[in-house]
């Protein structure tokens, strides 16, 4: 029988089970796909810890690439032996086989390897909607992205600069400082020994930033939208610090005007036509060269309680990938 990663609990990387299961034929509209690589993302961890709550025992993981073994009935746009990633969900990538609606599956560009793949997807598509939808960056446009040298910054970065933004990140270290700086970062600012707001305000001559896009969450909150321009958007996307306080919105009036929000991917990619879209983008992104992906971390599966350990505490770099 196959394994999968289980959780009989929410807590800590210790309730992470490496056990047997059984993968039924699939349903109508399901594929049966084997992983070669699994993704490592922050949303792992609240599914775990249970700030996004799950019905238990429950699966982990969110993105995935591999090879499709069968088809249920109704599925016409894949074949057996097709090359597929997904990210998003449903939860349970954490596993060897699993079966997933075909509509959430893109087929692979002969030129994105599995690993890639599963290293991109989630994040990958992530920057895809925030750069191209929830803000669409413009030539000139000066953005903030928080933890540059993580996942979804080092894809954000180079992205944004592509697209020919002034891309400023913050980085808690001069290491991480030096990767954001080779992943198209103009300015950096170490938050662990400068204030960012006011660094962001003598980088733009005072006059703040487009956009923020914060997956930090509590820590930055308040600083992201002081580094703002009038009437510009904060773009509060994960927590990875923990949940924002409640929000007086006078104060974002006080502050210029400001607009927030909180998008997910899955908002973004509901219908089928606008994950095509984003997916393809981002394949051309990666496919020209313009953003590299790096894998820099590599768990195999059934050690997934040491990646989440490793994760949490910030010892990783860039994208992370969890081997079957």
């Amino acid at each position: 029988m196959p394994h999968a990663i289980r959780i009989h609990q929410a807590g800590g990387p210790e309730v992470l089970r490496w056990e047997e299961v059984l993968v039924p034929a699939p349903a109508a509209g399901e594929a049966t796909v084997r992983h070669a690589a699994v993704g490592l993302n922050f949303i792992d961890v609240y599914h775990r810890t249970g700030l996004y709550p799950q019905i238990m025992p429950a699966g982990l993981g969110l993105e995935g690439a591999g090879v499709v073994e069968a088809l249920g009935d109704g599925v016409t746009d894949l074949q057996v032996g097709d090359r597929v990633a997904y990210a998003g969900g449903p939860v349970g990538a954490y596993a060897e086989v699993r079966n997933i609606p075909a509509h959430r599956l893109l087929k692979l560009p002969d030129t994105i390897s599995f690993e890639t793949a599963a290293a991109m997807m989630l994040q990958g598509l992530t920057a895809a909607y925030l750069l191209r939808k929830t803000y669409r960056v413009q030539p000139g446009d000066a953005v903030l992205i928080h933890a540059a040298a993580g996942g979804v910054g080092l894809i954000a970065c180079q992205w944004a600069k592509a697209l020919g933004a002034t891309v400023i990140g913050t980085v808690g270290s001069a290491a991480k400082g030096e990767l954001a700086k080779a992943h198209g970062c103009d300015h950096v600012i170490d938050y662990s020994r400068e204030n960012f707001s006011q660094r962001v305000r003598e980088i733009t001559g005072g006059e703040g930033v487009a956009v923020v896009y914060d997956g930090v969450g509590k820590d930055t909150f308040i600083g992201s939208l002081d580094s703002l321009r009038p009437m510009g958007m904060m773009v509060a996307y994960g927590n990875a610090s923990g949940p924002v306080p409640p929000l007086d919105l006078l104060l974002l009036s006080q502050k210029g005007s400001l607009f927030v929000t909180r998008p997910t991917l899955m908002n973004y990619t509901a219908k089928r036509a606008d994950l095509e879209a984003l997916g393809a983008e981002l394949f051309e992104m990666v496919g020209s060269g313009r953003v590299r992906i790096e894998v820099n971390q590599r768990y195999a599966l059934k050690d997934a309680e040491l990646a989440h350990r490793d994760l949490e505490a910030r010892r990783t770099t860039g994208s992370t990938i969890l081997l079957p």
